[in-house]
């Protein structure tokens, strides 16, 4: 009869691969976690800079307002479709510079009057934050010009005015919260004659909270206050936003909806919804 025995030298190489095994599942499990860990990290970081409007972070937000009671007859409705790319640009070791462009696609119903509809391309504005890479004083802080073009295809979608003036941001970001303010001013210096002149500050006070999961819950208003007309517009929005990833490209969708606590002579009543996907592109 034969008889298979293991030596002592071979029971020795037999625990060495099993101990090569365990080492290499550990270490592949320790890579994974890793992994894992550095990206939701990544995620943590990048949804932190959603929530400010002067992150170093290419981002091009595409929304969608809708908004209704127009007019003397309230029959009146509008939305507005928005391309607003965020672009930062390095300024040496201490600064950056974010251009954001809003470039409005409006469609209007029974606007200014009943039976007069338009579509197209509305007055296109963009501001220049120059901007400190490091906080001051735990704030990140923001100032520069804000410009608007007469770019509306018809004059019932814009003022036909050349507008320049100050745009600013305080923000300041205490773990998942967010509070900030942006403003500007905008006066007209050039354009059609026969339109009134432009003279509009804008304020906008925020907060929002972001969760582990990345959602993003935001509150804000955005109040503009007309200077010409004497009359203010103050819709009160409640938005919730989601970070995700498309195949590799991480994206954000919002959904909302704003009260008018206070609108112009004919302006929008009641509540408004808004919808909007944000296209990001990290470094």
């Amino acid at each position: 009869m034969t008889c298979f025995c293991i030596t002592d030298e071979g029971k020795i190489k037999v625990h060495m691969k099993i101990q090569q095994i365990l080492a290499s599942v550990l270490i592949m499990v320790m890579g994974v976690t890793l992994s894992h860990a550095q990206e939701v990290d990544a995620d943590a970081e990048l949804a932190k800079k959603l929530a400010n409007p002067v992150a170093s972070l290419i981002s091009v937000p595409i929304s969608y307002d809708y908004d209704e009671n127009f007019g003397a007859d309230g029959q009146g409705a509008k939305s507005v479709l928005t391309v607003k790319p965020v672009i930062p640009f390095s300024i040496g070791e201490e600064w950056n510079l974010i251009t954001r462009t809003i470039i409005p696609f409006i469609d209007q119903q029974d606007l200014p009057v009943a039976g007069l509809d338009e579509s197209g391309l509305g007055d296109i504005s963009q501001s220049f934050f120059f901007s400190p890479k490091a906080p001051i004083g735990g704030w990140i802080l923001a100032a520069g010009p804000v410009l608007l073009y007469p770019s509306a295809s018809d004059e019932v979608l814009g003022g036909e005015k050349w507008g320049v003036g100050p745009t600013v941001l305080a923000l300041r970001q205490m773990g998942p919260w967010s509070v900030g303010l942006l403003a500007s001013h905008t006066e007209s210096f050039e354009g059609e004659e026969e339109r009134a002149d432009i003279s509009l500050t804008y304020a906008q006070p925020f907060v929002s909270y972001i969760t582990k999961t990345k959602t993003t819950f935001g509150l804000n208003t955005e109040t503009t206050y007309d200077w010409e007309s004497e009359q203010t517009t103050v819709p009160v929005n409640l938005t919730v936003s989601q970070l995700l990833k498309i195949g590799n490209m991480p994206v954000q969708f919002t959904l909302g909806g704003r009260y008018w606590a206070d609108s112009p002579d004919n302006g929008p009543e009641d509540f408004g919804l808004r919808a909007q996907l944000t296209l990001l592109f990290p470094k």
